[in-house]
């Protein structure tokens, strides 16, 4: 039997480990263009740069990949197994199919608790350094946030616009000051200016030339009708303050980020909405982690009954049930601030599906 458990269990993990690069290679390069493509194009940002992302896009990446990467190993493995008769010739010798499986549970098993530990502790980890890294890069080379034809809306309080802009130099400058509620209430058009760091002081000093105020009437700020032409000025000086970027980014934490222990604690600040979230990260991080024993069970009888070894045909069948086990995860998602949809519940949905179905249809195969 140690040899039934090493033969199907060896091309299962080698499989798996090998669907999981191939995937975690598509999803990582993928995110890694999303997040970066702008600022490693637009902002002359060192490449190096590029190497650190991938570790800390590479844990988010696992938590799906490694389930689908299992999926697609099980349906191949077994898929072939059946294409060319192995488990008839393992049942005929009194073998069966709950025993013929044993090793693929152990694996399923040890998969699950990775997720979970990705899930809980590494994963939140890298997003909130890959969080920090961005802004590093920010505030250590701040002039890198300026581009030509860009609106720059990082800083606090400040929308600021930049037709064109070349080395330190901006053309055509809009810089719009807002209120609380985000509304323009003054804007200073200039047609020149100057970027100068100062990181002793851990601002940004603009140097606007031949530029023209305008005060918007707070009570009113979408009434044009209203708006006061202020000074025009040959030059002027605004600093940005880098400082408050930083408490900005700091405070603007999102679920994902936070820690297991940050999620459950609540005070009396959190609004329903918040606790709902909060809550549905707790759950999703425990419920994705069953995905391998779900598609474990559902895999092993869609695999047998499909009785094909081609590869297509098994990838094929593993997209099919990832889209539509992780169709209820970002159904979840989508609705996790809403407490009426009771996300924290319909994020274990797919699980009970699954693992519902994957008991069947394994019954009725061990029937046969």
């Amino acid at each position: 039997m140690k040899i039934i458990d090493r033969y199907i269990g060896s091309q299962v993990l080698v499989a798996s480990l090998f669907a999981v690069a191939v995937l975690s290679l598509v999803l990582v390069l993928g995110n890694v263009f999303k997040q970066l493509l702008d600022l490693l194009v637009n902002h002359d940002v060192p490449v190096e740069y590029l190497l650190s992302f991938i570790g800390y896009i590479l844990p988010f990446s696992l938590t799906f990949t490694i389930p689908w990467g299992f999926l697609t190993a099980v349906l191949l493995v077994f898929g072939k197994l059946s294409a060319e008769n192995e488990l008839i010739a393992f049942r005929s010798t009194g073998v069966g199919m709950t025993r013929l499986c044993a090793s693929v549970g152990l694996i399923a098993v040890v998969f699950c608790a990775t997720c979970l530990w990705i899930n809980v502790r590494v994963a939140p980890a890298a997003q909130e350094k890959m969080k920090a890294t961005l802004f590093h890069i920010a505030t250590s080379n701040p002039l890198a946030m300026f581009n030509s034809d860009q609106v720059i809306d990082e800083f606090p309080g400040k929308k600021i616009y930049v037709e064109r802009k070349e080395g330190t130099s901006l053309f055509n400058i809009l810089v719009y000051n807002l209120n609380d509620k985000g509304d323009p209430v003054t804007v200073v058009h200039a047609q020149r200016g100057e970027l100068q760091t100062d990181l002793e002081n851990k601002q940004v000093l603009m140097k606007l030339v031949d530029g023209r105020y305008e005060q918007r009437d707070e009570q009113a700020v979408g009434d044009l009708a209203r708006i006061r032409q202020g000074i025009t000025m040959k030059e002027g000086t605004f600093p940005i303050s880098l400082k408050e970027l930083y408490e900005k980014n700091k405070r603007r934490r999102s679920v994902g980020q936070r820690t297991l222990e940050e999620l459950l604690k609540t005070d009396g600040s959190t609004t329903e909405q918040e606790r709902t979230a909060a809550l549905t990260e707790v759950n999703k991080r425990f419920s994705f982690s069953l995905a391998s024993i779900a598609f474990a069970l559902v895999g092993v009888p869609l695999a047998i009954t499909a009785h094909r070894k081609e590869t297509s045909i098994g990838f094929l069948l593993s997209l099919m049930v990832a889209f539509v086990y992780f169709f209820f995860i970002i159904l979840a998602n989508v609705v996790r601030d809403n407490p009426k949809f009771h996300p924290e519940l319909l994020i274990w949905s797919p699980n009970v599906i699954f693992i519902a179905l994957g008991i069947w249809l394994f019954r009725r195969l061990v029937r046969r």
